[in-house]
């Protein structure tokens, strides 16, 4: 099987380690690096041992598939440049700036039949990934996305920045189109929006309340799922994840778990059991980058695809534009 040609553009932070990670993934070959800022891209180059490219089309004629973590304002057109040459695309998150950026781009995918893929990294977070083996359908979801201020990340409201995590997540849980969104939130220590709050009403019934801020003391990335006789709690700061689940009193199975009484009225009682899924030892970036990598080979949609990506940018503007709605002027 030959390898897929790999390269990487932008080489700041996520770019370096994006860098490191590739060149041990199964069946990639990193090409090279570029950055607009060359001598940034001869650093990481160097210490990588491999080649930082002067020109990006340069590099685009060398490879077969690029990963883009350049600035967000700058995905599209790299992001257009790399399809319309016929190159697969790992494109960080968010997708694009603006969402007719991110519909030109999907559709430049499908018709070419590339593979896009977005950088929803926390879809691959050990906690997450823990649960796939049981049935989720969320009726409420409670999530807090807290980090202390990271300048790297203030060109962009935190919606984009940190909320769309949870927002690709809960999208990719509650199958049912969104019907309401109501939203909240203020401008801190930037120019942008710092701390946010939103409700998203799903037409199921479902609901999800999700809060973000970029100015806490303390990190917090918690996930509280509540469905039918089933309660679970996502940590995504530890990789681990809680399950309390009710079930009958004479369940064969309660003797397998750890109990914590009853619950309900009369006949209606049932058994609380507690559960914590076994903790799957997962590098979520280098996890991304080979099923981008196996998405390519055997030709198979990208788990969290382009589609994706846009659909969660499109519920993220709209947050966005009901916070401006209710702001006072």
């Amino acid at each position: 099987m030959s390898k897929i040609k790999i390269g990487v553009i932008g080489t700041g932070y996520l770019g370096k380690l994006h860098t490191k990670l590739i060149r041990d993934v199964k069946n990639a070959e990193l090409i090279g690096v570029y950055d607009k800022d060359i001598s940034a891209a001869e650093l990481v180059a160097d210490e990588f041992k491999t080649k930082a490219f002067l020109d990006l089309d340069n590099l685009l004629d060398e490879v077969d598939a690029v990963i883009i973590v350049a600035a967000t304002k700058a995905h599209y057109e790299l992001a257009k440049v790399a399809l319309n040459k016929g190159l697969h695309v790992f494109v960080e998150k968010p997708i694009t700036s603006e969402i007719w950026e991110a519909e030109e781009i999907v559709k430049i995918a499908e018709d070419k039949n590339l593979k896009l893929q977005v950088g929803h990294i926390e879809r691959f977070n050990s906690a997450l990934v823990s649960l796939d083996k049981f049935k989720l359908a969320p009726m409420f979801i409670q999530t807090d996305r807290l980090a202390p201020f990271n300048p790297r990340g203030a060109d962009v409201a935190v919606v984009l920045d940190l909320m769309i995590h949870d927002i690709d997540i809960i999208l990719s849980l509650v199958k049912s189109d969104v019907k309401h969104i109501s939203a909240s939130g203020v401008n801190v220590v930037s120019d942008s929006l710092d701390i946010a709050n939103a409700r998203i009403e799903f037409e199921n019934g479902a609901v999800a309340n999700v809060t973000a801020s970029r100015i806490s003391q303390k990190k917090m990335r918690k996930m509280r799922i509540f469905q039918q006789d089933a309660y679970i709690g996502v940590d995504f700061n530890s990789g681990v994840s809680e399950i309390y689940r009710l079930v009958s009193t004479d369940d064969k199975s309660l003797k397998d778990f750890i109990s914590f009484g009853e619950m309900g009225i009369g006949e209606n009682k049932k058994a609380v059991i507690y559960e914590q899924p076994e903790q799957k030892e997962i590098n979520a970036l280098s996890y991304e980058q080979e099923l981008f990598i196996s998405s390519i080979l055997k030709d198979e949609t990208p788990i969290v695809s382009g589609k994706d990506g846009l659909r969660a940018l499109k519920v993220a503007e709209m947050i966005i534009e009901k916070i401006g709605e209710s702001k006072i002027i």
